[in-house]
């Protein structure tokens, strides 16, 4: 042992050198706009292959909005890398007829993964979702729609702190139940600060009879007032909001103390048992790998 190695046990050791590295990740990342977004996502994407993520999942814009340019980037990854993509898909303005056809290119491309969603309506609706006649009423219904099609590996959506359209907690739990007897396999949680909001809500997900793994989606802050924009009914603690004072115009202090507040929220839902995650990167690598690092995620120490 050298001097500047500890065991794990050493006192002086921080909490996190004690992590096992029994972890699996998996990562989100958008459709980039420019070449510029472009060579941005395909750096961190680069950078977080060597962690050997479960899937990586790309979204969808409102109302379909990047349908193309989703479809291009996940099309890359099969074509391109090792990686297990996963497009994620909305109903929001298709018809049945349209979604079958867009599985389709998937199931062709080579993709078995869809990240299944109803999908936030585009601005000139409202924001208020109204089906089309011959389309998808909701997520249930489109998860149903894509199990029939291709036997797909199928991710939802869920909300520990409730979907913000929802009337109640139990309406909302009571449609994720539908979800997954739809045919999904897995629910990604939407973000949030407090591992006891998401232990209770394992606790009633379980209670309704939700027994697939419902991975907790973790969210850096790189931007506070954009957390507060995408919060919905995500609660924002207070010393969240104190830690992040005075960093808005100095993003290398941000995005450090962003890595130290997720990562210690992930080793408390560590401690709790939980050995999935999933980082919404914003198509950044760096906060996700340190994250990772400080779990005990590393390049050659992966997860089984």
């Amino acid at each position: 042992m050298t001097d500047h190695e500890y065991p794990r046990d050493h006192p002086d050791a921080p909490h996190f050198a004690a992590m096992p590295g029994d972890i699996r990740a998996s990562f989100e990342f958008f459709p980039p706009k420019t070449e510029a977004m472009e060579a941005q996502l395909w750096d961190a994407i680069a950078t977080l292959a060597p962690l050997n993520p479960a899937f990586v999942s790309v979204t969808y814009g409102a109302g379909g909005s990047t349908r193309e340019r989703t479809h291009a980037t996940v099309a890359r990854l099969v074509r391109e890398t090792a990686l297990v993509p996963a497009a994620h898909l909305t109903c929001v303005g298709a018809s049945r007829d349209e979604i079958a056809e867009i599985a389709d290119r998937y199931w062709e491309a080579g993709v078995r993964h869809i990240v299944a969603l109803r999908g936030d309506p585009p601005p000139a609706a409202g924001g208020q979702f109204s089906p089309r006649p011959d389309g998808y009423a909701g997520a249930a219904e489109l998860v149903a729609g894509l199990a029939a099609r291709h036997p797909f590996d199928l991710s939802v959506s869920a909300y520990p702190e409730v979907h913000p359209e929802a009337t109640s907690a139990q309406a909302d739990l009571d449609n994720l139940k539908r979800k997954i007897d739809a045919g999904a396999t897995r629910a990604i949680t939407q973000f949030f600060f407090s591992a006891d909001i998401y232990f209770r809500f394992l606790d009633r997900a379980l209670a309704a009879g939700i027994t697939v793994p419902i991975l907790p989606g973790i969210m850096p802050v790189t931007n506070f007032a954009g957390i507060r924009r995408m919060s919905g009914n995500t609660t924002i603690p207070d010393w969240l909001e104190a830690m992040f004072a005075g960093l808005d115009d100095r993003p290398g202090p941000r995005a450090l103390v962003a890595a130290v507040v997720a990562a210690d929220l992930c080793r408390r839902l560590h401690d709790g048992g939980v050995r999935d995650f999933h980082f919404y990167t914003l198509n950044r690598a760096d906060q996700a790998y340190a994250i990772c690092q400080l779990l005990g995620l590393r390049p050659g120490n992966i997860a089984a």
